[in-house]
């Protein structure tokens, strides 16, 4: 498989993370320009394929900005006012247009942990 994919699961509750937004950008120098948004399903994943694939897949530095606080608001678990963690970006560099490229998050109310995955 070629592209840019993820999956979300909430640590805390020990199951996929549904209903979480995610944008994406590709940054360029100091700008960023937001590609899209995609909502996370009942699997923690996100319906359709990759997020990046085909022409738009190419060589570059990517971020994708998990809005972890406005989910874990809605999984009735107590959080502090501001949550300790609301937005998560994670910048990552895409070198093979051929590639496939996996950035699962691992999510809790006060931790988080993500990796290349496959």
């Amino acid at each position: 498989m070629t592209g840019l994919t993820t999956h979300v699961l909430d640590t805390a509750l020990g199951k996929p993370a549904e209903g979480l937004s995610i944008d994406l950008y590709r940054l360029d120098g100091e700008g960023r320009s937001h590609l899209k948004t995609v909502i996370t399903n009942s699997d923690g994943r996100v319906d359709g394929g990759p997020i990046l694939i085909g022409e738009s897949f190419k060589k570059g530095t990517y971020e994708l900005v998990f809005h972890t606080g406005d989910y874990l608001s809605r999984t009735g678990v107590p959080l502090a006012e501001p949550p300790f963690l609301d937005v998560i970006p994670i910048r990552f560099g895409i070198a093979d247009e051929n590639g496939h490229y996996h950035v699962p998050l691992l999510i809790s109310p006060y931790g988080y942990s993500t990796y290349r995955g496959s």
